[in-house]
């Protein structure tokens, strides 16, 4: 069933129709066509219409915020940052795309060559709940930019949020079709990949759903971009500073209710400093607001489904029984909606679930360490490879370590997130390829070689 359910009190609110086979196949053959003419339209031209985006989005951020906040439970001042962020993205690419697709010139002795940068034509995007419009819109706006079209295939439980990111384009004046949104169920994904006109497929989800997109894309041999799960490290050498290193460490692991593949959800930390550090943040999080996301003073929401609930409670029963020890939480909040406390489990070891498996609530689990080797040590025993911060007040110890450290990303002294202006992705199971930042716009391109010999015709 394609429905939206209000986390917050478990109540149904609408149910949705999946489009059938006919209204895939005529949703492909419009996007195939409107791409063909928008692949010709000017780079400089193209972006008028992420100028366009921004300006609705910062016109209707309140509409636009109720709605996150309404179907996945996100604190509704959380929700009018993402539209805000989607919206910096527009300016941001509306302003550098020109510059990060024209010709790059490499000296080869022809007269002239290098590469061009063209769009491969409509890409299959299958996208998550946690940030339905952000996670859509940083692909879509630079691939837009770079001339390809897109075909939405959001997570089920986010229809409205689907619907509504189209509609954010069309009211920017793109071409009709050009980007629109399937509401479809899982199984019927993989032939859509295999459709001749899906050119290109990128993924923000679980590393198990990546593996099978995987599969599919490389089976059809197109080009995948695919940003997956992570149990993202928070390291605390002895000389960080440590209050601020709490009071980062709070935001780091309950944004979103700790829904967030670049949450931090493993803190280790120097047996040195460990006890002061934990009393911190064990203060700092018992003063976390929970309750109505759509309160602008909560702080912490619910989880988007029960069934999520229900996976992050046992792994956090099987982590205590396992000797792990609670300080914080470790239940789910009495009443309607899908609320979980805000938990802190002390002395998690490797071979624990907080440990070895993702998190994806709020659950922080802390590993106490003898010294900075075995934190790097232990950081880089994990499957996944997104992203990692570390603390530490020495810069010259920050800048070895971070070529240490297996991740797509590393924050020194500040809080893993994704930015425009860097390029964003993993490593290992995290996934590959990039997203944002002039890597990220270059993704869904041809990196076309060009070479120009000297005229030698005469006249």
């Amino acid at each position: 069933m394609i429905a939206t359910i209000n986390p917050a009190t478990g109540e149904h609110l609408q149910s949705f129709d999946a489009h059938s086979n006919r209204q895939v196949d005529s949703i492909l053959t419009t996007a195939a066509e409107a791409q063909k003419a928008w692949r010709l339209v000017p780079v400089e031209d193209r972006v008028q219409i992420l100028r366009n985006t921004a300006k609705i989005l910062r016109e209707n951020s309140g509409e636009y915020a109720h709605l996150i906040t309404l179907e996945m439970g996100k604190p509704i001042a959380e929700a009018r940052a993402e539209i805000e962020k989607c919206a910096l993205t527009a300016d941001y690419y509306a302003e550098n795309a020109p510059r990060f697709l024209s010709f790059e010139s490499i000296e080869s002795g022809a007269q002239d060559s290098g590469v061009v940068f063209e769009p491969l034509g409509v890409v299959l995007a299958i996208m998550p709940w946690n940030y339905p419009f952000w996670q859509f819109f940083r692909f879509a706006l630079p691939a837009l930019a770079a001339g390809n079209g897109a075909i939405l295939k959001h997570a089920n439980n986010v229809p409205r949020s689907a619907l509504a990111v189209q509609d954010v384009l069309d009211k920017a004046g793109l071409a009709p079709g050009l980007c629109a949104t399937i509401l479809v169920e899982p199984e019927r994904v993989a032939s859509i990949i295999a459709d001749d006109r899906i050119a290109a497929v990128t993924l923000t989800g679980s590393t198990q759903v990546g593996s099978i997109v995987a599969a599919q894309a490389g089976a059809a041999l197109k080009k995948q971009v695919l940003e997956l799960g992570g149990s993202d490290p928070f390291i605390v050498l002895a000389d960080a500073d440590i209050k601020e290193a709490a009071r980062v460490a709070v935001k780091a692991r309950f944004t979103n209710a700790g829904q967030a593949c670049v949450n931090a959800k493993r803190f280790i930390v120097d047996e040195k400093i460990a006890d002061e550090f934990v009393a911190e943040f064990v203060i700092q999080t018992r003063e976390l607001v929970i309750g109505d996301p759509s309160d602008p003073a909560t702080e912490v929401g619910p989880m988007a489904r029960e069934n999520l609930r229900a996976s992050l409670h046992d792994q956090v029963q099987r982590t205590l029984d396992a000797g792990g020890r609670l300080l914080l939480g470790g239940e789910a909040v009495e009443g309607p909606g899908f609320y979980y406390r805000p938990t802190i489990i002390d002395r998690v070891k490797p071979g624990q679930a907080a440990f070895d498996e993702e998190t994806f609530g709020p659950v922080a689990a802390i590993t106490r360490v003898a010294s900075t080797d075995e934190a790097i040590a232990l950081a880089n025993q994990t499957e996944f490879g997104l992203a990692a911060a570390l603390w530490t007040q020495d810069l010259a110890t920050a800048w070895d370590l971070l070529h240490r450290i297996d991740a797509g990303a590393v924050f020194v002294n500040g809080m893993v997130a994704s930015d425009p202006r860097l390029p964003f992705g993993g490593i290992k199971k995290s996934g590959y390829g990039r997203e944002l930042g002039p890597q990220g716009i270059r993704e869904f391109t041809n990196m076309k070689t060009v070479w120009i010999g000297p005229n030698t015709g005469g006249s």
